[in-house]
Order: C-alpha cells, then sequence, then structure tokens
C-alpha cells in the first residue's frame, strides 16, 4: 500500500464504478472521478484494517473452490428445504469458539458462513480484542455439535492455515 492509495482496489472500483454511474467519459467525468477515488480512500483509511499477511496461497484457492462449491449445493438444499414441507425445519441459533488470534480472519469466517446460504453469522464476540465466539443462526440444525465441527473443519482450519493464526 502506498500514501496515495491506501486502498488501490477501492479507487480502481470507484473510478471505474464513477465512470458507469456517469454515462460519459467527457474531461470533466474522467477529473472527477479521478479525484474521487483518489480522496475517498485517503479519507477512510483509518477504518479499513490491515489484513494479516497471507502465508500459504494454494491452501486460500482450496478454500475458495470448497466455498464455491458450498454455496452451489447449500443453494439446492435450501431450495428443497423451502419449497418442501417447512414443518421438518429444526432452526437454530448456535455458538461456535473460534481459536482464532486474528479480528479480520474471524469476520472471514463469518463472511463465509453467511454467503452459505441458510446460514447467516449474527456477531463475533471479542474478548481483549481477540474473537473467541461466533453467533450464528442455522435454517435446519439437527446435530448442533456436528453443524459447529463442520465449520470448524471446513472453515476455520483452513484460515488459520493460510494466514497462520
Amino acid at each position: 500500500m502506498s500514501r496515495v492509495f491506501p486502498q488501490p482496489v477501492t479507487t480502481t472500483l470507484i473510478f471505474v464504478l464513477w465512470l458507469a454511474l456517469a454515462s460519459s467519459v467527457d474531461a470533466g467525468t474522467l477529473v472527477l472521478a479521478a479525484v474521487l477515488a483518489v480522496v475517498l480512500p485517503l479519507l477512510t483509511q483509518g477504518f479499513w484494517p490491515s489484513p494479516p499477511r497471507l502465508r500459504r496461497p494454494l491452501v486460500a484457492a482450496r478454500l475458495a473452490g470448497r466455498v464455491l462449491i458450498d454455496i452451489i449445493t447449500a443453494n439446492w438444499v435450501v431450495a428443497r428445504q423451502v419449497l418442501g414441507p417447512v414443518r421438518k425445519l429444526r432452526p437454530a441459533f448456535f455458538e461456535v469458539p473460534v481459536a482464532l488470534d486474528d479480528p479480520f480472519v474471524a469476520t472471514l469466517l463469518g463472511g463465509i458462513i453467511s454467503l452459505t446460504p441458510g446460514t447467516v453469522t449474527i456477531n463475533i464476540e471479542l474478548v481483549d480484542g481477540k474473537p473467541v465466539r461466533l453467533f450464528v443462526h442455522g435454517l435446519d440444525v439437527p446435530d448442533e455439535a456436528a453443524t459447529v465441527a463442520e465449520i470448524k473443519a471446513r472453515y476455520e482450519a483452513p484460515l488459520k492455515e493460510m494466514f497462520g493464526c
């Protein structure tokens, strides 16, 4: 990261989206897009957490593939559950204890859980700045312990390996 572009991806997105919203590429629009793309990330850089260093990129690629497959599979499962007899659903709130040192990584875990249809992360509990548990809601949770074990094995373990925390 540099001083002028603390968030280069965000800078690029703001520039491109401004041009798309303006539906024009004249000089004034380009200048305004450039100014917004540089100034907005500079003004908000204090709110951006610094992510931990990715130590195992191949594990990240494997996790991304697993999450994509889980999202596709869960879409079919949730569609079948919702279109079927609703009384068979067993919705539940449950806690997932996490063994992660970094709130950024815990937020990634919460995001992965929420991306998978049928589950949503409600809250991430921090104690002394360290994540200790996630509060999750599941649409159909027949066995809470098995669901927690699955989340820890499928998502938390690769995240720990990726970021070394």
